[in-house]
């Protein structure tokens, strides 16, 4: 990574552009990390998967939690769903699930003499989407307009979500029976997407000293309600981004489209996906501004999953993360902001 006080300081508002308030974005980095302290009580030993947890949410975006079996997938999911106090659900994807059973349905009330709509799971400012894939494409596709649009279309009715609003959505990359890839439109509506891995040693050690006793996610309290993480929400879109990175983050997702072991590079809707986590990730740095590195260390997780590989680069075993991570140690880091 290429990072230093003349890159942050280049990267700082220089023509008179209005800034937030310090306090503003203090607030924004005091609040994740007490929700990052209260996450942490539950998911040992993982802060980077943490905060790119927090991200997501100050960034108004999706994360897909993609992990073998038992390694706290949905707990993170749950916990990151407790330590917010607004509305949550939870949905268990099966082969049998119907998109009503996601969005809601139309109910004829005889009383009435009118349909009725009863509004599904999805109307949470958290949904914790279990096991994504086993469900049929079709049911998958009803995620896709709630995902972009925060709103519900049924019966020619359009029906607004709350905000925020995010999905967490948990799948099992190895185990492919009874499962439905993920399409690639619904691949790119998630903001970022991440392996928690195996805890190291000491965080499982810790494990055994508590796990027995109960459940770990009992002694998680809301540190913040849905207002307030709306409102820190507007705040990150305010931090600055430095014409010059601007360009470095089109060049970074243009360069996803010219490599031959990509055949299909990142959609111009991750450019916004990468601007929006460099801000985040500024903010909850207490920075009013983003610096290259803010980039750098989010294009993996933010840009990785968008892409499908040639058969030839499977074949070399070469990896959507190795490809990322290289491209971003070549292109050249700008200067000046």
């Amino acid at each position: 990574m290429t990072s230093n006080v003349e890159l942050d300081r280049a990267a700082a508002p220089q023509d008179g552009t209005a800034v937030p308030d310090r306090v503003a974005i203090a607030d924004v980095a005091a609040l994740g990390g007490r929700i990052a302290a209260a996450v942490s009580q539950v998911v040992l030993g993982k802060p980077d998967v943490i905060r790119l947890a927090l991200i997501t949410l100050l960034s108004e975006g999706h994360l897909l939690l993609e992990d073998v079996p038992g390694t706290g997938k949905t707990v993170l999911a749950k916990s990151l769903a407790r330590s917010v106090d607004g509305t949550v659900s939870r949905v268990q994807f099966t082969p049998d699930l119907m998109p009503g059973d996601v969005t809601g349905v139309s109910v004829y009330d005889r009383s009435t003499s009118q349909f009725e709509f009863r509004p599904g799971p999805v109307f949470a400012n958290i949904v914790v989407a279990d096991e994504i894939n086993r469900a049929s494409p079709k049911t998958q596709s009803a995620l896709l307009e709630c995902m972009e649009e925060h709103q519900v279309t049924v019966d020619g009715t359009s029906y607004r979500l709350g905000r925020p609003f995010l999905v967490v959505a948990t799948q099992n990359p190895v185990e492919m029976e009874g499962t439905y890839p993920l399409p690639e439109a619904q691949r790119d509506r998630f903001f970022a997407r991440v392996s928690i891995g195996y805890p190291d040693r000491s965080a499982e050690v810790a494990m055994l000293a508590d796990r027995d006793r109960g459940d770990p996610l009992a002694a998680i309290s809301p540190v913040a309600d849905a207002a307030t993480i709306a409102a820190l929400i507007d705040t990150v879109g305010t931090v600055h981004l430095a014409p010059a990175l601007r360009q470095y983050l089109v060049d970074i997702v243009g360069t996803t489209r010219t490599i031959p072991e990509i055949r299909l590079g990142a959609s111009p809707r991750s450019v916004l996906h990468l601007a929006r986590a460099a801000k985040a990730a500024a903010a909850l740095d207490g920075r009013n501004f983003v610096v290259p590195d803010d980039i750098q260390r989010l294009a993996v997780p933010v840009l990785a999953h968008r892409l499908l590989l040639t058969v030839e680069a499977h074949a070399a075993r070469r990896s959507a993360e190795d490809i990322v991570a290289g491209l971003v140690g070549r292109l050249r880091v700008p200067r000046g902001g």
